[in-house]
Formats: C-alpha cells, structure tokens, sequence
C-alpha cells in the first residue's frame, strides 16, 4: 500500500507492515478473522516489538538465563516500578509494596477475592473494559455502573453521580480506570481529588488501572491516583505494565503497587504460587522496555498522535461536526455507532457491510450498546483502509 496524502509525515519502523506478514501472526486479533476482513478490535497494536526488547529477551535465551531465577527479595520489577513512577511522574514510592503479577486482570482478581466477598458491590465508570466487567458478574460481586456523560466538550465522569451509587449500594470497592478505556479520557488533578474524597468518606478501596499511562497526549498529563496524598495511597492498588505502552501483552507481566499495609501482609500470607508468577523473559522485556525504550516509545506517540487526529478528521466528515472526540489518551477511539448509520448490533453490522472488525456494544457496560471501539495502532495505509471501508457504510 502506497502513503496516503491524507497522511502527515511517515515513520517507517511503524509504516511499513506487511499485510501478509500481519495475516500470518498467530495472535488473536489477526488470527480469528476470514482473509479479507481487517481487525481494528482488540487492544494489540499491529507494531513490531521494540528492537531493545527483542534483544533482551533474545539475550536472555541465548546465554541459557531460563533457569529458576534467584529473586529472594522479589523480581528487579519492584524497583523498576518505583524508578519510573518518581522520574515519570514525581511519585515517591518504596519498592517493598509492589508485587508481581501475570496481568492486570488476573491482580484484580486475586485481590478482589482476598478483599471482598460475593454480594459485596464495586462502584465502575462506564463504559468501561469488557473483562473487568465480566469479573465482577462472573465472582458474583456488584458492579454499579457510574456513566459518563457526553457533552459538546468531550466526555465528562460524572462524579456526583458516582458519589450517590456509592451511597445507594453501599460500595466497598471503586474500580478506576485512568487513562479511561474506552472514551481515552485522562482524568485531571480536580476530578481525581473530587474521587478520592469519595473514597475517604466511605471507605472505598481504589482499584486504579493506569495501564494506559504512558500513552498520553500533550497537553494531557497522567497522574497517578496514590499520589494525591496519604490517604489516597493508602486506600489504593495501583495496576500497571509495560505491555500497552510497548505493546508485549504477550509477555504476561504486570505490577501492583499495594498502598494498604495490611492488604499487602494478607497478599503476602497467601501460598507464593498458587495465583501464578511472572517469568524470566516478562521481567527481561519489562525491563528493557522501561530503561531503554525512550525513544521507540517517543516515536511511537508521535505515530499514534497523528492516527487518532486522522480517525478524528475521518469522523467528522461522517458527521460534519466533532460529535467524536479524540482520546487524549491510548489508541482506541470510541465513537457513536450512528455515524455510521448501523443498527442495533454495529459491531456485527460492520463486519458484514465494511469487512472491518471493530469492538464495541454491550460488553462494555449498559451505556456501550450504541458505541463502537476503533483500534488506531496501526500503519498509515492500513488506518487509510479501514476508514474508507468505514466511509462507505456512512455514505450509505
């Protein structure tokens, strides 16, 4: 595929994939769909992996390090993690309270289950992650949806509204997701101080998922929600890896900061392998990512910055007004399924009419029905695709 004019400047570490060469990946997004379909749905950029991170990896393999590692004191991901919170964003964290995990769903999980009780509700803004969602209805805990709000600015949390479902159900738990998958929202300084006082005055904890973090836009900044102060670190886990921002889901590694003394004791008290460990080559990717990943990660942004502003420019042609916000963060754009003049199913309705696999619908909270989810993280000929298979559904 040629350049698109529609395009600004092009990177060729990111711009040039092979189609071919994306349709012979094993992985879920390539692998479940016919020959002629494009996926644009799950959250796996179509990247190669970062050079620094193969040759770690490869390294590792290639001097016979995949014996049993000697991590007495826990992997060199806990000081890793907290190096990167203070440089990245003034957070002064100890190393002590971070644990390993396989992913962020499975950290969730396994704390939910220590922590809360079935019956017990857990306060999300929605829309929101289709898997978290599910964990909630499949452990038999309460999710109580807190929507947000569309205004002709953006989308808004509605932060009121979360403070009285806390109330009415009696919340223990807050599920937050910031950078918010999917609208790409980053919550400000004032939004997140209005929710942790929520928290303080029910007693609320704060599951923060900040996986998105590094993949926010000027003028956006992330900040983690543990470092407003001392009583929101300490009501909060906070969940985050390397996998999103350099695009290694695959590795399976992923870190908790746990700011509850006694919540860490009672993680710590459990059987050291029973909920799964992280492996050799997760903790080597993670690490060369982290130290060494800089300037892929700059170059990355600045790709995945021009993508969303095209998908944006696509958008309101449909429309003809800016109805569908940029995410000012991640590289998933959530936008009105009516703008494409499907119907109750548009996720399905798109792949018949468009040959494109998007996500989208109820799976992502009872406010998710009428929205599609477009993953931009991909070359500029394949963006340039997708889009004009999409213009033709919204030119119909």
């Amino acid at each position: 595929m040629s350049r698109p004019a529609a395009f600004g400047p092009t990177d060729a570490l990111f711009d040039d994939l092979d189609l071919d060469e994306l349709r012979r990946r094993p992985g879920v997004k390539w692998e479940r769909v016919d020959p002629d379909v494009l996926p644009a749905w799950v959250a796996d950029m179509d990247f190669a992996v970062p050079p620094v991170v193969a040759d770690a990896i490869e390294h590792t393999v290639r001097r016979g390090d995949l014996g049993y590692p000697s991590w007495q004191d826990g992997s060199p991901l806990r000081t890793a993690f907290a190096d990167r919170m203070h440089e990245r964003y003034g957070w002064t964290v100890s190393a002590d309270a971070v644990r390993e995990h396989t992913d962020l769903l499975q950290a969730l999980q396994f704390v939910l289950h220590l922590a809360t009780n079935p019956g017990d509700a857990v306060a999300v803004q929605t829309p929101n992650y289709p898997p978290f969602l599910a964990t909630l209805e499949t452990m038999g805990r309460r999710g109580v949806s807190s929507p947000w709000t569309r205004t002709t600015g953006g989308w808004t949390p509605d932060i009121a509204g979360l403070a009285d479902a806390v109330v009415a159900h009696d919340c223990r738990v807050l599920l937050l997701v910031n950078p918010h998958n999917p609208t790409g929202r980053v919550l400000t300084r004032d939004e997140l101080t209005e929710i942790a006082a929520i928290a303080r005055r029910h007693d609320l904890l704060v599951f923060s998922d900040e996986i998105h973090a590094e993949l926010t836009y000027e003028p956006h900044r992330h900040i983690p929600f543990a470092s407003l102060h001392e009583d929101a670190a300490a009501r909060t886990v906070t969940l985050t890896s390397a996998t999103k921002s350099f695009n290694l889901a695959g590795l399976r590694c992923a870190v908790a900061h746990y700011g509850s003394e006694q919540l860490l004791a009672l993680r710590d008290a459990q059987p050291p392998d029973l909920y799964g460990t992280v492996s050799t080559l997760g903790v080597a990717g993670t690490l060369a990512a982290w130290r060494h990943g800089a300037e892929w990660q700059d170059r990355l942004l600045r790709v995945l910055d021009r993508n969303r502003r095209r998908v944006a420019e696509a958008l309101a042609s449909f429309t003809g007004d800016d109805r569908c916000p940029m995410p000012e963060a991640t590289y998933l754009y959530w936008f009105e399924a009516d703008v494409l003049g499907v119907g109750d199913k548009p996720v399905d309705e798109v792949l018949a009419r468009a040959r494109v696999l998007l996500d989208g619908g109820a799976g992502f909270g009872p406010d998710g029905q009428r929205y599609l989810r477009l993953n931009f993280a991909t070359s500029a000929p394949l963006l340039e695709e997708i889009l004009t298979r999409l213009a033709s559904l919204a030119r119909r």
